[in-house]
Formats: structure tokens, sequence, C-alpha cells
């Protein structure tokens, strides 16, 4: 009995990890949802950088690098939530992301080793570091959004 129920166990653990990405949402737009939430999630703590970088606040190294770890954490997960079956989902995502999945992807690892770069300056706690650093990602999130999200209104 024990040996049928760790059987059982096992095999229901190594179906988990052999389904795809997208069998972790429940829907399509739970997988819109999640993506958007991410990209928002890192996008304010890239911005509160952003707002050290540019004068606009005064420079604490130590906020910084706290605002800096939650855009590292966050450039990693919205790309589970780009599956095929989302494109019939109503957001900002242009149909060439996923007509062009390579080229995307390509671009979601450029953005993520220049936040490794953004990380790698935070820790030095210079701030003409963070901005160089902040410039590449900046560059390359920027990049995407030109080629694969629509606009906003």
């Amino acid at each position: 009995m024990k040996h049928t129920l760790a059987a059982g166990l096992l095999a229901g653990a190594m179906l988990a990890l052999s389904t795809g990405a997208s069998a972790q949402f429940q829907t399509p737009e739970a997988a819109v949802k999640y993506r958007q939430s991410a990209l928002s999630v890192m996008g304010t703590h890239f911005g509160r950088v952003g707002a050290m970088a540019n004068g606009r606040v005064p420079f604490d190294a130590k906020v910084a690098q706290d605002n800096i770890a939650v855009v590292e954490t966050m450039s990693k997960l919205p790309w589970a939530g780009f599956g095929a079956e989302t494109e019939k989902v109503t957001s900002r995502t242009k149909p060439e992301a996923y007509k062009e999945a390579a080229k995307f992807k390509e671009m979601s690892d450029k953005m993520q080793a220049e936040v490794t770069k953004l990380v790698a300056a935070g820790k030095t706690g210079n701030l003409d570091q963070i901005k160089t650093a902040f410039g590449g990602v900046g560059a390359s999130c920027k990049a995407c959004h030109d080629a694969y999200q629509v606009p906003a209104r």
C-alpha cells in the first residue's frame, strides 16, 4: 500500500513537472493578468530607481538596491504568461509577439541580461554605474515595447 501511494505521488509530481508553463494558469485570461501584474510591479520598482538615476529624488544606495532586487525577481516572471493560448485575449500585446516568438524571447533574454548588469551596479552603490545600467535596461524595455506592445491611449 505504501509503495502504491508513493508511486502515485511520484507519478503525479512527474506529470506536474512535465506540463507546459500554461498549465499553471486556469485560463488564458489568468495568464495575461499574471504577466501584466508582474510587468506592472517591475515597472513600479524600476521607476523608483529611475527617479534616483534622473535626480528627481535623492539617491539612497540601500533603497536603490532594494528596488533593483524586486526588478530582478519580477523580470523573470512574466514570460510564462505569454503562452500561445493567450494570443486571443485582449491585451496590449501585438500579434507579432506570438508570430516572432524566437525574436520576442531573444528580447526578453536581453532585458534580463541588462537587469543582471543593473543588479551588479546596484551592489556597488555607485550612482554613476547605476545610471549606466539603468539606461541599458530602459533601452531593452523600450525596444521590446516598440516592437510588441500597442501604445497606451
